[in-house]
Protein backbone atom coordinates (compact mmCIF):
# COMPACT_ATOMS: atom_id res chain seq x y z
CA UNK A 1 0.00 0.00 0.00
CA UNK A 2 1.37 3.67 -0.42
CA UNK A 3 1.33 5.24 2.50
CA UNK A 4 0.08 8.55 1.20
CA UNK A 5 -3.11 6.79 0.62
CA UNK A 6 -3.30 5.25 4.35
CA UNK A 7 -5.77 6.45 6.88
CA UNK A 8 -4.39 4.31 10.12
CA UNK A 9 -5.75 4.28 13.59
CA UNK A 10 -2.83 4.12 15.91
CA UNK A 11 -3.06 3.48 19.50
CA UNK A 12 -1.21 5.14 22.27
CA UNK A 13 -0.39 7.96 19.44
CA UNK A 14 0.10 10.40 21.75
CA UNK A 15 3.58 9.57 22.65
CA UNK A 16 6.73 7.72 21.85
CA UNK A 17 6.53 4.92 19.17
CA UNK A 18 2.18 5.93 18.66
CA UNK A 19 3.56 9.54 17.89
CA UNK A 20 6.53 8.63 16.40
CA UNK A 21 4.39 6.18 13.99
CA UNK A 22 2.03 9.23 13.70
CA UNK A 23 4.03 11.68 12.42
CA UNK A 24 5.99 9.72 9.64
CA UNK A 25 2.74 8.73 8.28
CA UNK A 26 1.67 12.23 8.29
CA UNK A 27 4.86 13.21 6.73
CA UNK A 28 4.43 11.11 4.15
CA UNK A 29 0.84 12.14 2.83
CA UNK A 30 -0.82 9.57 4.55
CA UNK A 31 -3.59 10.73 7.85
CA UNK A 32 -4.05 9.78 11.16
CA UNK A 33 -6.29 9.09 14.05
CA UNK A 34 -4.20 9.37 17.30
CA UNK A 35 -6.37 6.86 20.30
CA UNK A 36 -4.83 7.63 23.41
CA UNK A 37 -5.60 8.32 27.03
CA UNK A 38 -4.03 11.71 26.97
CA UNK A 39 -6.41 14.36 25.87
CA UNK A 40 -3.72 16.86 26.22
CA UNK A 41 -0.81 15.38 24.57
CA UNK A 42 -3.48 13.59 21.96
CA UNK A 43 -5.08 16.79 21.32
CA UNK A 44 -1.42 19.54 20.99
CA UNK A 45 -0.33 16.42 18.90
CA UNK A 46 -3.48 16.60 16.51
CA UNK A 47 -3.40 20.46 16.19
CA UNK A 48 0.28 20.31 15.20
CA UNK A 49 -0.66 17.48 12.45
CA UNK A 50 -3.33 19.61 10.74
CA UNK A 51 -5.86 18.71 9.03
CA UNK A 52 -4.42 15.06 8.62
CA UNK A 53 -4.90 14.18 11.92
CA UNK A 54 -7.65 13.45 14.35
CA UNK A 55 -8.01 12.88 18.37
CA UNK A 56 -9.94 10.57 19.79
CA UNK A 57 -9.88 9.89 23.74
CA UNK A 58 -9.40 5.89 23.69
CA UNK A 59 -9.01 3.15 26.16
CA UNK A 60 -8.02 0.27 24.48
CA UNK A 61 -8.94 -2.31 27.08
CA UNK A 62 -12.33 -0.83 26.83
CA UNK A 63 -14.18 -2.74 23.42
CA UNK A 64 -17.53 0.01 23.29
CA UNK A 65 -14.35 2.74 23.62
CA UNK A 66 -12.25 1.33 20.91
CA UNK A 67 -15.10 0.85 18.53
CA UNK A 68 -16.47 4.41 18.52
CA UNK A 69 -12.92 5.71 17.98
CA UNK A 70 -12.73 3.59 14.81
CA UNK A 71 -16.04 4.46 13.98
CA UNK A 72 -15.15 7.95 14.38
CA UNK A 73 -12.19 7.44 12.08
CA UNK A 74 -14.45 6.56 9.25
CA UNK A 75 -16.30 9.15 9.87
CA UNK A 76 -13.87 11.55 9.83
CA UNK A 77 -11.86 10.89 6.69
CA UNK A 78 -13.99 8.07 5.26
CA UNK A 79 -12.19 4.61 5.53
CA UNK A 80 -9.57 3.12 8.11
CA UNK A 81 -7.00 0.98 6.05
CA UNK A 82 -4.47 0.68 8.78
CA UNK A 83 -3.97 -0.11 12.55
CA UNK A 84 -0.92 0.41 14.39
CA UNK A 85 -1.12 -0.44 17.90
CA UNK A 86 1.54 1.06 20.38
CA UNK A 87 -0.73 1.80 23.79
CA UNK A 88 1.21 -0.58 26.76
CA UNK A 89 1.89 -0.44 30.46
CA UNK A 90 5.39 -2.17 31.83
CA UNK A 91 3.63 -2.72 35.26
CA UNK A 92 6.35 -4.90 37.01
CA UNK A 93 6.26 -7.29 40.18
CA UNK A 94 7.74 -10.69 40.99
CA UNK A 95 5.25 -13.52 41.16
CA UNK A 96 6.25 -14.16 45.00
CA UNK A 97 6.67 -10.93 46.37
CA UNK A 98 7.62 -9.76 49.92
CA UNK A 99 3.93 -9.16 50.23
CA UNK A 100 2.77 -11.96 48.81
CA UNK A 101 1.68 -13.92 45.51
CA UNK A 102 1.66 -11.38 42.66
CA UNK A 103 -1.20 -9.47 42.52
CA UNK A 104 -3.79 -10.69 39.94
CA UNK A 105 -5.55 -7.46 39.43
CA UNK A 106 -2.19 -5.83 38.35
CA UNK A 107 -1.45 -9.19 36.48
CA UNK A 108 -5.04 -8.69 34.83
CA UNK A 109 -4.37 -4.83 34.09
CA UNK A 110 -1.10 -5.78 32.19
CA UNK A 111 -2.91 -7.93 30.11
CA UNK A 112 -6.42 -6.08 29.85
CA UNK A 113 -4.09 -2.97 27.73
CA UNK A 114 -1.27 -4.81 26.28
CA UNK A 115 -3.10 -7.99 24.85
CA UNK A 116 -6.94 -7.14 25.35
CA UNK A 117 -6.26 -3.56 23.82
CA UNK A 118 -4.35 -4.61 20.72
CA UNK A 119 -6.92 -7.28 19.90
CA UNK A 120 -9.38 -4.72 20.43
CA UNK A 121 -7.90 -2.59 17.58
CA UNK A 122 -7.13 -5.52 15.45
CA UNK A 123 -10.69 -6.75 15.63
CA UNK A 124 -12.55 -2.76 15.44
CA UNK A 125 -10.67 -2.07 12.27
CA UNK A 126 -10.33 -5.51 10.23
CA UNK A 127 -13.86 -5.15 10.30
CA UNK A 128 -13.77 -1.52 8.93
CA UNK A 129 -11.35 -3.16 6.38
CA UNK A 130 -13.38 -5.59 4.76
CA UNK A 131 -15.66 -3.20 2.87
CA UNK A 132 -12.45 -1.18 1.12
CA UNK A 133 -11.85 -1.29 -2.47
CA UNK A 134 -8.81 -3.78 -2.27
CA UNK A 135 -5.57 -2.13 -4.37
CA UNK A 136 -4.02 -4.40 -7.31
CA UNK A 137 -2.56 -7.31 -4.99
CA UNK A 138 -6.23 -7.39 -3.97
CA UNK A 139 -4.82 -5.75 -0.31
CA UNK A 140 -7.60 -4.07 1.70
CA UNK A 141 -5.58 -3.16 4.70
CA UNK A 142 -2.80 -3.96 7.10
CA UNK A 143 -2.32 -3.93 10.89
CA UNK A 144 0.66 -3.49 12.75
CA UNK A 145 0.67 -4.54 16.56
CA UNK A 146 3.88 -4.27 18.99
CA UNK A 147 5.18 -6.95 21.35
CA UNK A 148 9.02 -6.73 22.51
CA UNK A 149 12.05 -8.85 23.29
CA UNK A 150 10.52 -9.06 26.21
CA UNK A 151 7.75 -12.21 24.40
CA UNK A 152 11.10 -14.10 24.38
CA UNK A 153 13.64 -13.25 26.86
CA UNK A 154 11.19 -11.38 29.54
CA UNK A 155 13.23 -10.54 32.88
CA UNK A 156 12.32 -11.42 36.55
CA UNK A 157 9.76 -9.27 37.29
CA UNK A 158 8.44 -9.14 33.83
CA UNK A 159 5.79 -12.23 33.69
CA UNK A 160 2.44 -10.70 33.36
CA UNK A 161 4.93 -7.96 30.76
CA UNK A 162 6.10 -10.99 29.00
CA UNK A 163 2.83 -13.27 28.80
CA UNK A 164 0.97 -10.05 27.68
CA UNK A 165 3.93 -9.33 24.95
CA UNK A 166 4.34 -13.27 23.78
CA UNK A 167 1.15 -13.25 23.11
CA UNK A 168 0.72 -10.91 20.52
CA UNK A 169 3.78 -13.09 19.29
CA UNK A 170 2.08 -15.65 18.97
CA UNK A 171 -1.29 -14.82 17.70
CA UNK A 172 0.18 -12.68 14.94
CA UNK A 173 0.02 -15.71 12.48
CA UNK A 174 -3.24 -16.95 13.20
CA UNK A 175 -4.78 -14.07 12.78
CA UNK A 176 -2.38 -13.60 9.09
CA UNK A 177 -3.65 -17.26 8.23
CA UNK A 178 -7.48 -16.10 8.77
CA UNK A 179 -7.00 -12.65 7.27
CA UNK A 180 -5.61 -13.79 4.09
CA UNK A 181 -8.93 -14.31 2.19
CA UNK A 182 -9.75 -10.62 3.03
CA UNK A 183 -6.97 -9.15 1.82
CA UNK A 184 -5.59 -7.84 4.84
CA UNK A 185 -1.83 -7.98 6.05
CA UNK A 186 -1.03 -7.96 10.12
CA UNK A 187 2.26 -7.80 11.40
CA UNK A 188 3.97 -7.41 14.77
CA UNK A 189 7.46 -5.82 15.50
CA UNK A 190 9.34 -6.74 19.03
CA UNK A 191 11.34 -3.78 19.84
CA UNK A 192 14.38 -3.77 22.39
CA UNK A 193 15.55 -0.47 24.18
CA UNK A 194 14.23 2.29 22.71
CA UNK A 195 14.05 6.25 23.43
CA UNK A 196 10.64 6.46 24.95
CA UNK A 197 8.87 7.90 28.09
CA UNK A 198 8.44 4.20 29.12
CA UNK A 199 13.03 3.92 29.45
CA UNK A 200 14.03 7.53 29.32
CA UNK A 201 12.22 8.03 33.20
CA UNK A 202 14.76 5.30 34.46
CA UNK A 203 18.07 6.80 36.56
CA UNK A 204 21.25 7.98 34.34
CA UNK A 205 23.04 5.05 35.57
CA UNK A 206 20.49 2.70 34.67
CA UNK A 207 19.95 3.78 30.90
CA UNK A 208 23.93 3.84 30.96
CA UNK A 209 24.17 0.11 32.22
CA UNK A 210 21.45 -1.25 29.79
CA UNK A 211 23.01 0.09 27.10
CA UNK A 212 26.28 -1.10 27.62
CA UNK A 213 24.53 -4.85 26.83
CA UNK A 214 22.98 -3.37 23.47
CA UNK A 215 25.68 -4.95 20.83
CA UNK A 216 25.72 -2.77 17.89
CA UNK A 217 24.52 0.22 17.34
CA UNK A 218 25.32 0.88 20.90
CA UNK A 219 22.35 3.10 21.84
CA UNK A 220 18.26 3.23 22.45
CA UNK A 221 16.55 2.76 19.51
CA UNK A 222 14.44 6.08 18.23
CA UNK A 223 11.22 6.10 17.98
CA UNK A 224 11.42 7.37 14.30
CA UNK A 225 13.18 3.95 13.77
CA UNK A 226 10.09 2.46 14.47
CA UNK A 227 8.33 4.77 12.42
CA UNK A 228 10.93 3.52 9.67
CA UNK A 229 9.88 -0.12 9.74
CA UNK A 230 6.25 0.36 10.15
CA UNK A 231 6.44 2.70 6.89
CA UNK A 232 8.32 -0.48 5.54
CA UNK A 233 5.58 -3.09 6.64
CA UNK A 234 3.00 -0.40 5.42
CA UNK A 235 4.72 -0.47 1.49
CA UNK A 236 6.03 -3.83 1.41
CA UNK A 237 2.79 -6.41 0.43
CA UNK A 238 5.74 -9.48 0.78
CA UNK A 239 5.74 -8.70 4.63
CA UNK A 240 2.45 -10.74 6.23
CA UNK A 241 2.22 -12.81 9.46
CA UNK A 242 5.45 -12.35 11.41
CA UNK A 243 7.05 -10.73 14.26
CA UNK A 244 10.10 -8.43 13.50
CA UNK A 245 12.85 -7.89 16.25
CA UNK A 246 14.01 -4.08 16.13
CA UNK A 247 16.67 -4.68 18.92
CA UNK A 248 20.22 -4.20 17.63
CA UNK A 249 20.92 -7.56 18.52
CA UNK A 250 20.13 -7.19 22.30
CA UNK A 251 19.09 -9.25 24.49
CA UNK A 252 17.76 -8.95 27.74
CA UNK A 253 19.31 -10.48 31.11
CA UNK A 254 17.78 -12.27 33.68
CA UNK A 255 17.63 -8.95 35.37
Amino acid sequence: MQINEIVAVVSGGASGLGEAACRQIVKDGGKVVILDLSEEKGGKLAKELGDSALFYKTDVSDTINVEAAVDAACSHFGIVNAAISCAGVPIASKVITKKGPLSMSLFNKVIQINLIGTMNIIRSAAEKMLDNTPNEDGEKGVIINTSSGAAYEGQIGQAAYSASKAAIVGMTLPIAREFAEYGIRIMSIAPGLFETPMLTGFPEKVQKALISTIPFPKRMGKASEYAMLCKQIIENPMLNGRTIRLDAAYTMNAK
